[in-house]
């Protein structure tokens, strides 16, 4: 007869569960490239927005959640269109890197909520509960190598420049209040010199690079079923995130026609 001692498989199968660290992957790319898109596709197309949030095994994470309080100078600044949120500077490093290790280590963190319109922290804060996989995404995600290195895999969402301005012209008119004339002043002034010097160069340590966003739905099926393997048990957390046992190369411009002109 086994000892009191003896772990049934069954529950040893749920303790190796239970201490398994979360499986990080970054999804990185200019404002407006469709980072949030493909996330949002990819937990549509694994059933999670349909699972209760204490219950999801596939979260998302916005490093627009962790800029920095500003100060009553910059804020003032932040007003008139003159602060620059696309420089790494704006964001507050110390909390994405303490907020990724909660989370790795399987604790509940707390999120702060930033508003757009005022341009400070909001009050209430958003709860994000253990999960097998983060979706976190932003557009310097991979700028700092601390936070970079946390990722076992890294997605970099592509999508030509025209496309991302007049994406960013309707989000900010329409869901930020501003008008016209300020927001191409900024695009001009910091978001796009922002993007040529600190994103577009991180563009280099993507694991896969995924051109125009979320309609490139070929390549968003295959990190699916990659995502669906490590849900399943299928692969081990410790790996890289290489994606070549699915034939998925680093760079999926050619998953699906492009009916641009080259």
């Amino acid at each position: 007869m086994a000892g009191d001692d003896e772990t049934k498989p069954d529950d040893q199968t749920a303790n190796d569960q239970n201490n398994r660290q979360p499986f990080l992957i970054g999804v990185a790319g200019g404002t407006a490239s469709g980072k949030s898109s493909v996330c949002s596709k990819i937990m549509e197309l694994l059933g999670q927005n349909k699972i209760d949030h204490h219950h999801r095994q596939v979260v998302i994470l916005s490093l627009d959640s962790f800029y920095r309080v500003l100060t009553p100078e910059q804020k003032a600044r932040a007003l008139k269109g003159q602060f620059n949120f696309d420089h790494p500077d704006a964001f507050d490093n110390d909390l994405i890197v303490s907020t990724l290790w909660d989370i790795l280590e399987g604790k509940i963190v707390q999120l702060p909520v930033y508003d757009f319109v005022i341009h400070s922290r909001k009050e209430e804060t958003v709860t994000v509960y253990p999960a097998d996989v983060v979706l976190c995404e932003g557009i310097l995600m991979f700028y700092a190598q601390e936070i970079r290195d946390m990722f076992q895999m890294k997605l970099f969402v592509d999508t030509d420049a025209d496309t991302r301005l007049s994406r960013r012209v309707l989000r900010d008119i329409c869901e930020r209040g501003r008008d016209l004339e300020s927001v191409l002043s900024q695009y001009i002034m910091f978001v796009k010199p922002a993007f040529e010097e600190f994103c577009l160069p991180t563009k280099k340590y993507a694991d896969v690079i995924i051109p125009r966003g979320a309609d490139n739905i070929v390549a968003i099926n295959l990190i699916v079923k990659h995502i669906q393997d490590i849900l399943n048990g299928g692969l081990t957390k410790k790996t890289n995130g290489c994606l070549e046992d699915y034939g998925l190369t680093q760079n999926l411009q050619n998953t699906e026609p492009s009916s641009r002109p080259h």
